[in-house]
């Protein structure tokens, strides 16, 4: 924690003539972008009738990028560095078309050019280049090789032989000791509303409170660290006036306010390769720039809507060079660039702003895309107008996410984002530290087989006694399933901790954490999949006699069960209590371990596309599931077991319990259009009524919305030329449905399209 040691008087923000008009007081004297907002935004309950279309000029870029992403999808990948590491400042200015331009700004210097972040692991980069035709410089792998340590190589330096076992068999898989962790969410509103000048004056006078007479390890560190975030605001200046803008001042119109905060997210994606480099909430902020100038007759309508038109194709073309392996955990090229929009003030007004219909509108203006990834927080209490809207997106581009704002804000307040996909933290105060996710069905194996890895024999977990009789007793293997799941919290635990010292220590978000509060408040993110296959086979257990068939050496490798179970997904209490009971041992058991410096532990359900690779790893389960069959994804019911109908199957993931899930409930839902009505108006009103009924201040927390028929995507699978922007959700977020692996696309078809409510 930091200790203040005197008073160092009040820092008073240097005000433009542009910001007289605007009102509030804290924001001025300290860094409070809430209290800004809160103070000048204009809350908006009317339609979607003032949207524009494109402009020429952002046609003609987009056009370009058009082209572009053909050649991208031929070759893998458009173009990759392979000499210079990614820096803030390592490259000058870059451009798509330089006179259409309204907003600039690349991560290198030509757009779909990969850099290179040797620091998180040189054995990545050097993978990742070989994979598409690139070899990487050996000046650069030596300087990472024999002079520099990087993240990756720190990590493995320390694992111990189990972590090591539990990485190999995937009963943890995921696992951020290559890549970077990401989930980070700069305040990127700082910039337009500070400039970097008086962000760097607040960096230094947290230095001065760290100014004492004694000073602990921890001093030292966040000295340190605090040091770096000066450096990278420095860099970023100099950034920045490459492409010729002062960012040592605020933003003095909507078009700076934009273009600085873009500039400050860049920043952030040429410091890290995350694998989550989440947005934040930008929507409403820009509003009050936007709607003054508007206002003051010096921004029209079309003009507004240009800038947000570009500000989100640049958006879209965020690039990173990902290996195979990191493909089939993650496919289809995602960033999760998440932006929050909508939700409600703790003071009862919405935060829907007519620039929250901007952003989504794109979805027209540009065709729908996977990133930047639109979160809505939904609200029952929003305008109508404006849940109507959502609705309407949704059943036309398939491209939305919503998340439940009525159950978050009682935690998190009015000015939380959402990071990667479903996981809540308050912008510029939290930050969350990623831990992938852990295979609850291979643990409740290794339960049944006493430790030991049923694809590969290995003992894996610490041995005792297997479970040897024919058929499965209930209480006999929960005794054995706690006991398993009590050791995997422990050395999950354990590689985290490894994992995020080494992060901070050869990988640090230097500018990431210069637009958070000095004293940042940590969340140590766990995860879980395979929720509902872990519910069914103990259903399975209780409700059915399950047979074990071992092979010779005694593994149980397969099930037969006699008898009938209803599973997860079908609002049978009996069978979703068994969900809600795993879920909350297991987080139990977290919560027993000592965390990186201090964090707050939390879980998710969350797969990504994942789902398809660890299914591969795992063996047949006692639900009936075949051994490499892939699990449903996030908090799924496993594909085509809830047969009760929608709302049977949305019930059922409802009452999965957010305190004991904090970091996200993912559940992707999908509907055939018919299903919700024979014209668009009765589907707008029948998909608002569902999601209504979802997201009761203690329903869901996630729901991914995707509106298609079967026969849509099988075209997609065998035509993908006539499908370039066929988007639809998956766990967590948005993918490009003919970028996905074949298998990945069969899976999709093998999951649950309701046919009726």
């Amino acid at each position: 924690m930091l200790r203040q040691t005197k008073n160092q008087g009040v820092s008073m923000l240097k005000e433009p003539d542009y910001f007289n008009s605007f009102k509030g007081e804290t924001w001025r004297s300290e860094v409070d972008v809430r209290d800004f907002i809160q103070n000048n935004y204009t809350p908006y309950s009317g339609d979607d009738g003032f949207l524009q279309g494109p402009t020429e000029r952002t046609s003609g870029i987009w056009n370009k990028l058009t082209e572009m992403f053909k050649e991208e999808t031929k070759r893998g990948v458009y173009d990759a560095e392979s000499k210079k590491p990614q820096a803030i400042d390592a490259y000058g200015p870059g451009y798509i078309s330089k006179e259409d331009e309204v907003i600039v700004g690349l991560q290198t210097d030509a757009p779909l050019k990969r850099g290179i972040y040797p620091k998180g692991g040189w054995r990545m980069v050097e993978k990742a280049l070989e994979a598409y035709g690139f070899t990487l410089d050996s000046v650069t792998k030596e300087i990472f090789t024999k002079y520099r340590k990087t993240h990756n190589d720190g990590v493995f330096s320390v694992y111990t032989d189990e972590m090591r076992a539990v990485r190999k068999s995937g009963i943890i898989t995921g696992l951020p000791d290559a890549y970077g962790r990401g989930r980070i969410i700069g305040d990127y509103r700082r910039v337009p509303l500070y400039g970097a000048d008086f962000l760097i004056e607040e960096r230094k006078k947290a230095l001065t409170q760290l100014d004492v007479a004694e000073l602990t390890e921890s001093d030292v560190r966040y000295r340190e660290e605090i040091s770096e975030q000066i450096s990278a605001l420095e860099a970023f200046v100099r950034m920045c006036s490459a492409y010729g803008f002062d960012v040592r001042r605020p933003a003095e119109n909507a078009r700076e306010a934009v273009q600085w905060l873009y500039f400050a997210f860049l920043a952030a994606t040429k410091d890290q390769d995350g694998a989550a480099m989440s947005l934040g909430r930008t929507s409403t902020f820009l509003d009050i720039f936007i709607e003054k100038d508007i206002a003051e007759g010096t921004l029209t309508e079309s003009e507004a809507q240009e800038l947000i038109d570009q500000f989100i194709i640049k958006l879209r073309i965020i690039r990173f060079l990902r290996t195979p392996e990191y493909n089939e955990l993650f496919s289809g090229d995602p960033t999760w660039v998440t932006e929050s929009i909508g939700g409600m003030g703790v003071d009862g007004r919405t935060l829907v702003t007519k620039t929250s219909f901007r952003y989504l509108h794109t979805l027209y203006n540009l065709g729908p895309a996977p990133e930047p990834n639109m979160t809505v927080l939904w609200s029952n209490h929003a305008p109508e107008s404006w849940n109507k809207f959502c609705a309407k997106v949704s059943i036309q581009t398939s491209s939305i996410q919503y998340e439940n704002d009525d159950l978050m804000r009682p935690e998190f307040g009015d000015d939380y984002g959402i990071a990667c996909c479903v996981s809540p933290m308050k912008i510029g105060k939290q930050m969350q530290l990623f831990g992938a996710r852990a295979n609850l069905p291979k643990c409740l194996l290794y339960a049944i087989n006493g430790g030991r890895d049923e694809k590969s024999g290995a003992q894996v977990a610490p041995a005792f006694k297997p479970i040897t009789s024919e058929y499965l007793e209930y209480n006999e293997v929960m005794e054995r399933f706690d006991q398993m799941m009590k050791w995997l919290a422990g050395v999950y635990m354990n590689t985290l901790k490894i994992i995020h010292y080494m992060h901070d220590k050869y990988s640090y978000e230097a500018f990431e954490l210069a637009l958070h509060d000095a004293d940042v408040e940590r969340i140590q993110a766990t995860g879980i999949a395979g929720l509902a296959i872990v519910a069914d086979s103990l259903a399975a257990i209780r409700d059915t006699k399950v047979q074990v068939i071992r092979n010779e050496e005694g593994l149980a490798i397969d099930f037969k069960h006699e008898g009938e179970y209803v599973p997860f997904g079908n609002d049978n209490d009996k069978t979703d209590r068994l969900a809600v009971m795993v879920a909350r041992m297991f987080m139990n058991h977290l919560r027993k371990h000592e965390t990186y410096r201090h964090a707050k532990a939390t879980q998710s359900i969350l797969t990504i596309t994942s789902n398809v690779v660890y299914g591969k790893k795992t063996g047949a389960t006692p639900c009936g599931r075949c051994a490499c069959e892939p699990f449903s994804p996030g908090a799924n019911p496993m594909n085509g077991r809830d047969t009760n109908g929608a709302i049977a199957a949305l019930s059922s993931v409802a009452k999965l319990p957010f305190e004991d899930i904090g970091d996200g409930i993912s559940y992707t839902f999908a509907i055939a259009p018919n299903a919700l009505g024979k014209h668009t108006d009765i589907r707008i009103n029948n998909l608002t009524t569902l999601l209504k009924g979802y997201f009761e201040p203690d329903g869901g927390q996630h729901l991914n919305v995707n509106v298609f028929d079967r026969a849509l995507l099988e075209d997609a699978m065998e035509n993908p030329e006539k499908y370039p922007q066929l988007t639809i959700r998956v766990s967590g977020y948005a993918v490009n449905f003919v970028k996905l692996t074949r298998e990945q696309q069969l899976d999709v078809l093998s999951r649950t399209i309701n046919q009726s409510m």
